[in-house]
């Protein structure tokens, strides 16, 4: 408009100058008049026309300039208006388009390795592996090949690892080789190489693949087989869900310890004899499986077939984002747990402890990582640079409050495997009389007294450490460096310490239950597997010393937070051994595990987690509680499961 303005005026002032009469003058300002006034119109019905434009309707944007070419110069500020909203637009599109763009194609292999120790010549790390698929096809099944620096062992799980050179070759196993267009998922492993962790290269079916180090992306490929996230989906009413029944008398399923018994409110002697169910640890955000198997059902099988406890391994992380009112999803199959679809991760926590209820099944959930990672076993301590002592205190904390009158919750499992070599210094695990960072002792004590401030009447399982000092008085700050001066065990299976330090809860001392955790030779070809050893060589070279003597002195009770592996040599052997000892001890446990993904075990279910593997489950059927051919409960109104009766209804051992 401030260009034809000028134009005019400058008409005016020339005509002036020629001494045109008043008359053209006046004619010349009335039509200049006019000009003005439907220049002014235009602009008002262009600015009106840009205030109702979509900035998303690029398309409306574009008809309209190409029509304001055929206009005549009166119209082309109300052109040029609309031209710069289409540009905008124009300029979403393409940043939307630079963001896709800047989306890698093909396959992306992202690891990280959060923790290390030293093996001998070897440096382990416990590595997680994310494989994802940006290609234009879904894969029906694979086989990752990494060239690793001075690659020189590899244990791993959720898939099958084999080493050859620097190669790792890394093949799907059952459940988790179908990868669809756009999902992923992740495999982990402990691996031994010369120097620090490094990928030089991965192929994935042969195809070259972007490597990244860094976050490993979290499965997001379970719910990929059914396709359902983005179908509706019929709303259950999740109050009603979640109400909890009316069966169970609340509060009368508490337990407390005497010596090295655990026993019920009534003085009754009870065994737990339970499973762990791992997933709301690894980034699953619910129990890994539920992508084949139904929730409802598999609950009710694990009580069927006589557990009567299920330790949940969960991520300090996740409690906590539930205590902040975050919820992350929760990766399950839609089309099979259609109840679930209506309620968040932290409701469907909720809805599996109404679920064990039912089915006279106790919980223990067990602050298995800091951090919200399938790999998150591997860190040394019960804190990480994301995840602080405070945060971890606090999901402790959280936890408790929240099911203080909901006697489910029977116990609380501290934290899995605190560990540690001597050359990790503050980095390790230690047990003594300080109140270093580091002194699981200490912290444990610490979180005990959190918990039970907040409920009073659940059990406190306290676990070991990795090493102990062979002689306290002259290395009990454990400065010595030197391996040869101190025991080993496996993580969290070292009590040794409970001898000079046990652990002090004050007046809910009888609250303490201390949870060693052991394994076989397939796990790690440990010194006392040399040879020909025997349950007597196993029991002085290992159990004995490191715990066993606890329940033999009666100092308290034991409850072996993990055992299990496979029902081959050279694990058979340990395995029936260690059930030997349970039995013959009727040492309190939980077997590892239900999950069949897990890969330096096995579990009691096979890929499809609904088939269940009968030799395995026959073997450990001898180690659950059981009168007269019926499995016992540890809930006094509600039977366990179909084949099973109630703690009241139960002599006791």
């Amino acid at each position: 408009m401030s260009d034809e303005k000028k134009d005019v005026n400058s008409r005016q002032e020339n005509a002036g100058k020629k001494g045109i009469n008043k008359k053209l003058i006046i004619a010349f300002a009335g039509m200049g008049a006019v000009i003005v006034g439907l220049v002014i119109a235009l602009i008002l019905v262009a600015t009106s026309g840009k205030k109702d434009v979509d900035s998303s309707a690029s398309k409306a944007e574009s008809s309209s300039a190409v029509a304001s070419e055929t206009d005549d110069t009166s119209e082309e500020d109300s052109a040029a208006d609309e031209s710069e909203d289409e540009s905008d637009a124009d300029e979403e599109e393409s940043s939307q388009e630079s963001k896709d763009d800047k989306k890698e194609k093909g396959f992306i292999i992202s690891y990280s390795g959060d923790n290390s120790w030293q093996d001998g010549d070897k440096v382990m790390t416990g590595m997680e592996i994310g494989i994802e698929n940006n290609s234009d096809e879904a894969l029906k099944e694979w086989t990752l090949e990494l060239e690793i620096d001075q690659l020189k062992s590899c244990d791993g799980w959720n898939g099958n690892f084999k080493v050859k050179g620097n190669k790792l070759t890394v093949t799907n196993v059952d459940y988790n080789g179908e990868i669809a267009k756009g999902g992923s998922t992740s495999i982990g492993c402990n691996i031994g190489t010369g120097t620090k962790l490094n990928v030089k290269s991965a192929k994935l079916n042969g195809v070259e693949c972007t490597v990244k180090k860094g976050k490993v992306s979290q499965n997001n490929n379970n719910n990929n087989n059914n396709q359902n996230n983005d179908k509706k989906v019929t709303e259950k009413d999740v109050k009603k869900l979640l109400k909890r029944t009316s069966k169970a008398k609340q509060g009368d399923d508490w337990l407390h310890t005497d010596g090295s018994k655990i026993l019920d409110k009534d003085g009754k002697e009870v065994w737990l004899t339970g499973v762990n169910w791992f997933g709301y640890n690894t980034g699953t955000n619910t129990f890994d499986g539920l992508w084949n198997s139904e929730l409802v059902t598999s609950v009710e099988a694990i009580a069927d077939h006589g557990f009567n406890l299920i330790r949940v391994p969960m991520s300090a992380e996740l409690i906590n984002q539930w205590s902040e009112g975050e919820y992350p999803k929760a990766n399950y199959n839609n089309a099979y747990n259609e109840e679930l679809n209506s309620m968040n991760s932290l409701e469907i926590f909720d809805y599996f402890l109404k679920l064990a209820e039912e089915n006279g099944l106790k919980v223990m959930p067990d602050i298995h990582s800091a951090e919200t990672n399938a790999s998150g076993h591997t860190v040394n301590l019960w804190y990480t640079d994301k995840v602080t002592v405070k945060d971890y205190y606090h999901a402790l904390e959280w936890l408790a409050d929240r099911y203080k009158d909901n006697d489910t919750i029977i116990a609380f499992d501290l934290k899995n495997e605190p560990h540690g070599k001597p050359n990790e210094g503050d980095a390790a695990a230690i047990w003594n009389d300080s109140k270093d960072a580091n002194n699981w002792k200490y912290v444990a004590e610490t979180a005990a007294s959190k918990v039970l401030a907040k409920n009073p009447n659940v059990l406190i399982m306290v676990e070991g450490i990795e090493i102990y000092p062979k002689n306290i008085k002259k290395n009990g700050d454990y400065s010595s460096t030197n391996s040869d001066d101190y025991y080993f065990n496996w993580w969290g299976g070292n009590l040794r310490g409970v001898k000079d330090y046990p652990i002090d809860l004050g007046k809910y001392q009888d609250k303490l239950v201390y949870s060693p955790h052991d394994y076989g030779p397939t796990v790690y070809q440990q010194p006392w597997f040399e040879g020909d050893y025997t349950y007597k060589s196993l029991m002085k070279d290992c159990w004995k010393d490191n715990w066993f003597y606890i329940q033999e002195q009666d100092i308290a009770p034991l409850l072996i937070g993990e055992w299990g592996g496979f029902m081959t040599e050279p694990n058979l052997t340990w395995m029936t051994y260690m059930r030997k000892l349970i039995k013959d001890n009727h040492v309190n446990h939980t077997f590892w595990c239900f999950n069949a993904n897990s890969g330096d075990t096995g579990g009691l279910v096979k890929d499809d987690f609904v088939t269940w593997d009968e030799e395995k489950y026959d073997f450990v059927k001898e180690v659950l509680w059981q009168e007269g051919g019926k499995f016992v409960g540890l809930d006094h109104a509600i039977p366990l499961g179909d084949n099973g009766i109630t703690l009241k209804k139960a002599k006791g051992l």
